[in-house]
């Protein structure tokens, strides 16, 4: 069995924690690990294989933290843009054998109790040998409207009636107290072939062009579909492309201690708190307030006789909110969109060759600390709006200047003019890093011209 990992998503329901380019799954927020590295670490006992989807940013993430693992055998999916969860899953099954089982789960979703899980997924994997298009339905806890439900059979459990829209409160209330509606979790098992025919069969101009994008991918190291191609592909959800109109489908209803961590409330819920219902952290001084989620590690965050409300520090954005009304930040984010970058990026950026830092970032000026990984490089390029100065600060730089290769050691300093070609490479045996001064009239990160890159971004 394959596990296919879903690794999409815009960082807007936990910002300013997650990003564009920092989405949840990817931020360690349990016991120094993401929720994508406890992902792999649930289903590989119960999955010989992994198939990660995702898009060409997020890609050296997942490759980082799945080092961090010490799983090397991973198999990639890059999409270049997002089509939603059919296309994604549809270009994952044709890269398998028809007959071979997938378990198709977010890589955002927190399960604590494992035991549980691994008796559904095998009930699930029993199902999909018969050829059922297999979904997870949880039981609900709560009259919850920010889900979608499944409605099983009242005496067939794993019989699927319908499916259901997000409801009102009242409408909720009614599905939790009938028993036999499910959150719908977003999870799946089936056979990839099973599930192309029946792809194929409800939804064609998906099936169609997902097949033509994979054959025109590029299949190097990792299987990158084309933009062009991807374009092409209609986008939709599993659930309207195919669930909701096959005859193939079951539902497993699990109690799992399941949570998709879709707000702070919800991340509330699954952090350690101390004895004032405080989530635990070094750097809160609290004096007489409790059950508040206090997040950040940047600074030290004090609070004096408040109750009840969550307040994330990242160093560039602080969020303050009243506990239950955390499903707003979307609008915020919304705003932020309009006029800066803070929806996109942190102060610290992860790129393949390892991360910058932003210490200072003004109309003229930007200040960056570089840190390049042993044996990587930055992409040969050129700006053709800034000039950059680089200070060593500690590691051995092998820097290239249009015709020149410098060897810089710490505390010695190169400058890069406006349009010349350059690169930084680190080819010593401890991490480079750089204090990079960037004056200009435009300092934006799109000012950038690749003509030679390791990773394939050009």
């Amino acid at each position: 069995m394959t596990n296919i990992i879903l690794c999409g998503g815009n960082g807007t329901r936990l910002w300013p924690i997650s990003r564009t380019l920092m989405p949840k799954q990817f931020v360690k927020l349990f016991e120094d690990k993401s929720l994508f590295q406890l992902t792999i670490e649930r289903n590989s006992k119960l999955c010989e294989s992994e198939l990660v989807v995702s898009n060409t940013e997020q890609y050296f993430l997942a490759l980082d933290q799945l080092d961090e693992l010490e799983r090397e055998k991973s198999k990639y999916l890059l999409e270049p843009i997002g089509r939603n969860t059919a296309p994604a899953i549809a270009l994952a099954c044709l890269s398998l054998a028809e007959d071979e089982i997938v378990l198709v789960t977010p890589s955002d979703h927190l399960i604590k109790d494992e035991v549980a899980y691994a008796k559904a997924v095998q009930r699930a994997k029993e199902l999909a040998q018969e050829n059922y298009l297999v979904t997870f339905g949880i039981t609900p806890t709560f009259a919850e409207t920010g889900f979608g439900y499944i409605e099983a059979n009242s005496i067939n459990a794993e019989d699927v009636e319908a499916f259901h829209e997000k409801p009102d409160f009242k409408t909720a209330t009614k599905y939790l107290n009938d028993g036999n509606y499910y959150w719908n979790s977003g999870m799946f098992c089936f056979k990839a072939g099973v599930f192309l025919e029946e792809l194929k069969t409800y939804s064609p101009k998906i099936y169609e062009s997902s097949l033509g994008a994979f054959k025109n991918a590029a299949t190097n190291d990792v299987l990158r579909i084309k933009h062009e191609d991807m374009l092409e592909i209609p986008e939709d959800s599993i659930d309207y492309a195919v669930m909701e109109k096959s005859s193939k489908v079951k539902v497993i209803p699990a109690s799992i201690d399941w949570s998709d961590l879709g707000s702070f409330d919800a991340l509330y819920e699954e952090l350690p708190k101390d004895e004032n219902n405080n989530t635990m952290n070094e750097n809160h001084i609290s004096i007489d307030s409790k059950n508040n989620l206090i997040y950040g590690s940047e600074r030290k965050i004090a609070t004096v006789d408040i109750e009840d409300l969550i307040i994330v520090d990242t160093g560039d954005a602080l969020l303050v909110s009243k506990k239950g009304s955390s499903q707003k930040v979307k609008k915020i984010v919304s705003q932020v969109r309009e006029n800066t970058e803070l929806h996109n990026i942190h102060l610290t950026v992860h790129r393949p060759w390892g991360t910058y830092t932003i210490l200072e970032d003004t109309p003229k000026y930007k200040i960056k600390r570089i840190e390049v990984q042993v044996g990587k490089r930055l992409s040969l390029q050129k700006h053709m709006h800034r000039n950059e100065h680089w200070i060593i600060v500690s590691g051995t730089a092998t820097v290239t200047v249009e015709d020149q290769t410098l060897t810089l050691r710490a505390n010695e300093s190169t400058y890069i003019k406006m349009g010349e070609l350059h690169r930084l490479a680190n080819d010593g045996k401890v991490p480079v890093v750089v204090i990079e001064a960037q004056i200009g009239d435009y300092l934006g990160e799109d000012d950038i011209i690749r003509v030679e890159d390791d990773f394939k971004r050009l």
